[in-house]
C-alpha cells in the first residue's frame, strides 16, 4: 500500500515539472520580448560622427564616400542594402564586418569602431538617432532587427 502511494506522489511530481517545462517560457520567447529595431533609436548622433570618421579611413575606398557601393562591391544605403539585410539583425551585420572587413585587413577594427560605423550606416539609411549608444556587445546586436520599412505604430 505504501508503495502505491509513493508511486502515485512519484508520477504526479513527474507530470507536474514535465507541464512545467512545457509551459515555461523558453530562452527564445524571452530574447524576442527583448527584441527592438533599428527604428528605435539604437545609437547616437555622437557615435554615427565618429563612426563617419572610420567609415571615411577604412571603408569609403571600397564602398564609396556615399555608401554606394560600385561594381561588385554592395552598397551600404539605400534600396540594395535595405534588401539584403531586411529581416536580420545589427549583430549579424556586426559580424559579418568583423569577420570580413576590411577585405585584406579583416581584424584591423575594434568591436567599439564596428558598432561606430554601424551608427553611421543606420543614419545614412534613414534610421533614428536615440540617446544611448550602440554597444559592441554582438549578444546585445542580435536583439536589434534591421527593418527596410518602419513598422505602424501600435
Amino acid at each position: 500500500m505504501k508503495v502505491r502511494i509513493r508511486i502515485k506522489i512519484a508520477v504526479t511530481a513527474i507530470i507536474g515539472l514535465a507541464a512545467i517545462g512545457v509551459f515555461a517560457p523558453t530562452p527564445r520567447a524571452q530574447e524576442t520580448a527583448q527584441a527592438r529595431s533599428v527604428w528605435e533609436g539604437v545609437y547616437t548622433e555622437e557615435q554615427a560622427k565618429r563612426g563617419a570618421a572610420f567609415y571615411s579611413r577604412d571603408c569609403a575606398s571600397c564602398h564609396g564616400s556615399d555608401l554606394s557601393g560600385a561594381d561588385e562591391i554592395p552598397a551600404l544605403s539605400g534600396p540594395a542594402f535595405l534588401s539584403n539585410w531586411d529581416g536580420l539583425t545589427v549583430g549579424d551585420l556586426s559580424e559579418r564586418v568583423r569577420i570580413t572587413m576590411p577585405p585584406n585587413k579583416q581584424g584591423r577594427l575594434s568591436r567599439q569602431q564596428i558598432v561606430d560605423i554601424l551608427s553611421h550606416i543606420l543614419g545614412a539609411n534613414g534610421f533614428p538617432a536615440g540617446k544611448t549608444e550602440l554597444e559592441p556587445k554582438t549578444e546585445v546586436l542580435k536583439q536589434i532587427r534591421i527593418e527596410a520599412t518602419k513598422p505602424r505604430a501600435k
